[in-house]
């Protein structure tokens, strides 16, 4: 197993400052996720950890890591487990092969091919078409990859691994109808963290506003409601009951006194 810190620097180290670990398996890109985080706990360096799919969730149960991005199916014993994607299947062949003219490559073009599994096989698929490989043991996919390049065989694919094993003369393209590879993310059952919990909340596309680990916003002052508003309004009416009417609504009366209702009869001089 490998590791790369992506946010970690020896300052951090100086402060006593925790460090986030993500394990990642071959062909993952936990970019976009790492981004939010920067953003929302930029206080916490997160720390890359590489490991082959067989080594990965022995990494996670030894205390190795605090999440893991895995290829599934694992064992879940002990582990929670969330799929997030599934990567498309691609075969990879010489570029001089004629499936390099096509945009695509069904299981039935594969019947008349030789398939070559690495002991590491990433796709899974048991039942493929095609003539297994029996010249010898296949160790891993970089070794499958140098037989392809020899024009020994064909290879299976998720679709992030040929991008990461390519090279001049190789080409891949889509297998249509095939099984795909997926991606999940693996904690332990008995984490109780809140930057796992803050992990899980930007992987599963929350926002900081319902976040529950510790990037969540500091809660705003809530907004009273009518009832209270209404309350308010008669507290402040009822603390000026007895007092006369404010200078601004009073009436003005003249010295003389009140002037005359309208309609009112005038008394006729002399009587």
């Amino acid at each position: 197993m490998s590791e790369q810190g992506t946010t970690s620097t020896g300052d951090d180290a100086e402060r006593g400052g925790r460090e986030f670990r993500v394990l990642i398996v071959p062909g993952v890109n936990p970019d976009r996720w790492l981004r939010v985080w920067q953003e929302r706990l930029a206080d916490v360096p997160v720390r890359l950890l590489h490991a082959d799919p067989a080594d990965a969730v022995t990494t996670l149960r030894d205390g190795g890591t605090d999440v893991a991005l895995v290829r599934l199916p694992v064992d879940r014993d002990g582990l929670h487990v969330i799929p997030l994607y599934t990567e498309a299947t691609v075969v990879m062949v010489p570029k001089d092969h004629v499936f390099s003219v096509a945009e695509e490559v069904t299981p039935e073009d594969l019947a008349d091919e030789t398939v070559i599994r690495p002991d590491d096989d990433l796709v899974g698929w048991s039942d493929a078409p095609g003539t297994p490989f029996t010249g010898g043991a296949v160790p891993t996919t970089a070794d499958a990859v140098d037989l392809v390049a020899a024009g020994v065989g064909v290879l299976l694919l998720p679709q992030s691994v040929a991008r990461l094993h390519q090279r001049r003369g190789l080409t891949a393209r889509p297998v249509v109808d095939s099984p795909g590879s997926a991606i999940g993310l693996a904690w332990l059952v008995d984490a109780d963290d809140e930057l796992t919990e803050e992990f899980i909340g930007i992987v599963r596309g929350r926002t900081a506003g319902s976040s529950r680990g510790r990037g969540a916003p500091p809660a705003s002052p809530k907004k009273p409601t009518a009832d209270a508003k209404k309350s308010a309004s008669s507290q402040r009416g009822g603390s000026t009951r007895g007092q006369g009417p404010s200078s601004g609504t009073a009436k003005r009366t003249s010295g003389r006194g009140a002037s005359p209702k309208r309609g009112a009869r005038k008394p006729r001089g002399g009587r």
